[in-house]
């Protein structure tokens, strides 16, 4: 089976401005999450999990500067000296505090240069010819590298303390409660075409398109909710070893979990802490901020199971009517506010049941947007795998300590955010706004 889904095509002009546009959603993205707090605020660290806010800040302009003025542009470099202070890989984030970092007034003037630079580039590079020029890549990369950023520093938001910074209006309400929609579907079994070879903007991990074949299994209509999380906390679930992972049960024990994190007991109710504001645990949004080891444990409780990253890709993506696979669960248009959200438009998850027009043609909802999804599966490589352009985006992240996300979270712009997108994080990680939703095989009665 091969790929059939090709995004339509689009000349030099209309690619060039589709850059202009991803570029400056993602700056003005960038420019929000660093001007709604005083630079003390931006050179602390708010968590050793996470960079001081002025470190992404500068990172995100170096990232630009090398790739789009020094390796599309051909222009010499304008601070060298700062490119092992932003190097990823060369210091953890708990040291990067420590390192002689721009001032949060030097950071903005850099990437503001940076990027006056990098539009005199994009208006004057030939988007063909090479695989980094080819449709505008290389500008694409660089806005998803930028969106990616912004949504860690949304993290680091959500991990600092002090009063309100960021507001956004509620995302919309579910046009049915949960229980009027099917609890769960049947994804009929075959083969399917899995990742993309035509995407022009998809990343190294993403490709190439190859076909997988799965058996039958039935799925959860959409992501598990506080509600539902709720009975596995109040039956014990964090206090039976019966449901974890052996390394999920240490860490359990040894950090005291009892919850999600930035949940609290109080008065008996469940409260929360969501960018500052305390408020009352949702019970019918999708649950967040739990870790894969929790997400691995409800499901064992409920006796159920994670599904496998090709599972959660076929239901996205296969549409059984004439057995393509699309590049949303909707079909192949970009998404927009009726299908998914995306882009920091609201500050929380939907409730589940949201966003009808966003479902797959089995009735599977929000597989795009409101959280990421933990699947069962290690971040490995496809079939005929490439590191491009650089072996740091993906390849040394490859193995089983790493396990794969998918679908996109309320943090995530549209354009890091697609049928085949790959996200893969340490199955400790808890801060990151991340769910689940679960999956059973199919017995005989099923089909």
């Amino acid at each position: 089976m091969t790929e059939t889904t090709q995004p339509p095509d689009v000349d030099s002009e209309g690619l060039r401005s589709h850059a202009v546009e991803a570029l400056a959603r993602a700056r003005w993205r960038t420019a929000l999450l660093t001007s709604c707090v005083e630079d003390g605020e931006l050179t602390a660290q708010h968590s050793p999990l996470m960079s001081p806010l002025v470190w992404d800040l500068a990172h995100i302009g170096n990232q630009e500067e090398l790739w789009l003025l020094r390796v599309v542009g051909g222009r010499d470099p304008m601070r060298p000296e700062i490119d092992k202070v932003y190097d990823a890989f060369e210091h953890p984030r708990a040291e990067r505090p420590t390192l002689p970092l721009l001032t949060p007034a030097e950071a903005r003037t850099y990437a503001a240069e940076v990027r006056g630079r990098a539009m005199d580039v994009l208006e004057r590079a030939p988007l063909h010819g090479e695989p980094l020029l080819d449709a505008g890549f290389a500008f694409g990369m660089v806005a998803q590298h930028e969106q990616q950023h912004d949504e860690t520093m949304l993290i680091t938001h959500q991990l600092r303390h002090g009063p309100t910074a960021l507001t956004a209006p509620p995302p919309p309400a579910a046009p049915v409660t949960a229980d009027a929609i099917a609890a769960e579907v049947l994804v009929p079994g075959g083969p399917f075409s899995q990742g993309t070879s035509v995407e022009p903007w998809a990343l190294d991990n993403e490709r190439p398109a190859h076909t997988v074949t799965v058996p039958p299994f039935l799925l959860d209509t959409t992501p598990v909710a506080n509600g539902a999380y709720l009975h596995f906390i109040e039956d014990g679930g964090y206090r039976d070893s019966r449901w974890w992972d052996p390394a999920g049960w240490r860490m359990v024990r040894e950090h005291g979990l009892r919850a999600p994190l930035f949940w609290r007991r109080e008065g008996g109710q469940w409260l929360r802490r969501r960018f500052g504001v305390t408020e009352p645990v949702a019970v019918d949004e999708p649950v967040l901020h739990v870790s894969w080891y929790e997400a691995d444990a409800y499901a064992r409780w409920a006796g159920r199971r994670l599904p496998s990253e090709a599972e959660w890709e076929k239901a996205a993506r296969f549409d059984p009517a004439s057995g393509r696979s699309t590049r949303y669960p909707w079909g192949d248009a970009d998404p927009t506010p009726e299908h998914a959200n995306l882009g920091q438009r609201h500050l929380r998850p939907a409730p589940v049941g949201a966003y009808p027009r966003g479902q797959s043609p089995l009735g599977v909802r929000q597989l795009i947007g409101d959280v990421w999804e933990w699947t069962s599966s290690d971040f490995l490589p496809y079939p005929g795998f490439a590191a491009f352009p650089y072996r740091e985006y993906s390849e040394v992240f490859f193995g089983p300590e790493h396990k794969v996300l998918r679908g996109g979270s309320f943090a995530v712009d549209p354009v890091a955010c697609r049928g085949t997108f790959r996200n893969w994080d340490l199955p400790v990680r808890r801060q990151i706004f991340a769910g689940f939703r679960t999956a059973r095989d199919a017995a005989e009665g099923d089909l």
